[in-house]
């Protein structure tokens, strides 16, 4: 068997009831086979980056897990697929989102995969809660970048 590796997942939605179904997201994650929760951080809203539609409800979670990162991928894909995703266009607006930030320290650029996120470091609905559960993952000058950017902290 593999040995385990850290990766850190972004979740994201903006249709339909976005906060249960990133809590939903995080449950069936949670039962993946050679996946294991080790955080989750805090509910974020935050206006569309790119996108389109009402404000976005953001979170950030880490696992450890057994799965290469392109099987991760693949489970993640059929998280967003039992909650309705569709992809009619790029940056649509979604009922779920689930991207791998990072896997480990690896790094991956394919077709199908690019790891680190190539845009997490932008995002301040991303940096935010991912600082959040792993601060060592964040520079502070990276969170200040961002800082501008309107993230709420949801209670």
């Amino acid at each position: 068997m593999r040995e385990p590796v850290t990766a850190y997942v972004g979740l994201g939605a903006n249709l339909g009831d976005a906060a249960g179904t990133l809590m939903q997201a995080v449950h069936q994650l949670g039962l993946s086979q050679g996946v294991v929760l080790t955080g989750q951080s805090s509910l974020y809203r935050s206006a569309p980056v790119e996108s389109s539609g009402p404000d976005y409800i953001n979170a950030v979670v880490a696992l450890q897990t057994h799965l290469t990162a392109p099987d991760l991928l693949r489970c993640l894909h059929g998280i967003e697929w039992a909650a309705g995703r569709e992809r009619p266009y790029r940056n649509a607006p979604r009922t779920l989102d689930l991207d791998i930030l990072l896997y480990g320290d690896g790094q991956i650029s394919s077709a199908a995969l690019t790891i680190p996120h190539p845009r997490m470091w932008q995002r301040a609905f991303v940096l935010v809660p991912l600082s959040e559960i792993a601060p060592q993952r964040v520079p502070a000058e990276c969170l200040r970048h961002v800082s501008e950017q309107g993230v709420v902290k949801l209670l």
